[in-house]
């Protein structure tokens, strides 16, 4: 179980998550939404610990990991693995070596980039670059994918790392729709079939409501909606999103990166 308890961070005098209290179950496929700026980024940086909070604290399996310092800081960032929208590859390596970087958790930082890894570690990265159709790509240098099989490569990178949780942060917002298609995809044929909880921040609401059982909304830094996406009715999201023309905001951010409603 992951508990977030009074979350805050607050940078000078800007407060970008407020008192966030909120628990998420194992297994879940959560969608954090709102505006640019409403505090989603912070949010997962908060859980993995890229950044410490201002006050409240995060905890898991009844562990305090606001509390978590050197090698077991280390540890948690390896079980609960982060997706960016940038992809974070390094780009003059290989797929396959940008993939098993994934194993740095378990191993110092100098060994993996002077690509000192196990033939089973090596299995492992096959393994999940085959679930993510990018075997073919294995020696390919990362620079020389496209956008989505990048980001895909990514993912696969987080798998290696065998994680509890996966943290997406705008993972499908400079893609393509058929690239954001098989990236949130993957990750929920990740949450179903390995049983790993998935937040996943979005600017999009219709995929969202498509993929995610449950649906957190920020504004302002705070917890404005959380519940199924049925329940987010029209006066709800003007509520979130802060505007009277509603119709047009949420269009926008739909449009930009539209994906097909699919079943479940």
């Amino acid at each position: 179980m992951l508990e977030l308890r009074s979350l805050t961070r607050r940078f000078g005098d800007v407060t970008a998550v407020d008192a966030v209290s909120l628990t998420i179950a194992p297994g879940e496929m959560v969608g954090i939404i709102g505006r640019s700026g409403a505090g989603k980024s912070t949010l997962l940086r908060l859980i993995n610990r890229l950044l410490d909070p201002s006050e409240g604290q995060v905890s898991f399996g009844g562990q305090d990991i606001t509390a978590l310092a050197g090698r077991p800081l280390l540890e948690w960032r390896g079980r609960c693995a982060m997706i960016f929208q940038q992809f974070n590859l390094v780009e003059r390596l290989d797929v396959l070596t940008n993939v098993l970087i994934g194993r740095l958790y378990e191993r110092n930082f100098m060994s993996s980039m002077a690509k000192h890894f196990t033939a089973a570690e090596r299995t492992l990265a096959i393994q999940a670059l085959d679930r993510l159709d990018l075997v073919p790509q294995a020696l390919q240098r990362a620079a020389t994918l496209s956008g989505g099989q990048q980001q895909r490569v990514a993912i696969a990178r987080a798998l290696v790392q065998d994680p509890r949780i996966l943290l997406a942060d705008e993972p499908i917002a400079s893609l393509d729709p058929a690239n954001a298609t098989r990236v949130m995809d993957a990750l929920r044929d990740i949450n179903t079939n390995d049983g790993i909880t998935v937040l996943v921040n979005l600017h999009t609401l219709d995929t969202a409501r498509t993929y995610c059982g449950r649906i957190i909304a920020m504004r302002d830094g705070r917890v404005h909606f959380d519940g199924p996406p049925a329940d987010l009715t029209s006066a709800r999201l003007r509520d979130i999103y802060g505007t009277d023309n509603l119709e047009a905001d949420i269009d926008e951010s739909v449009t930009s990166t539209a994906i097909p409603a699919r079943a479940a």
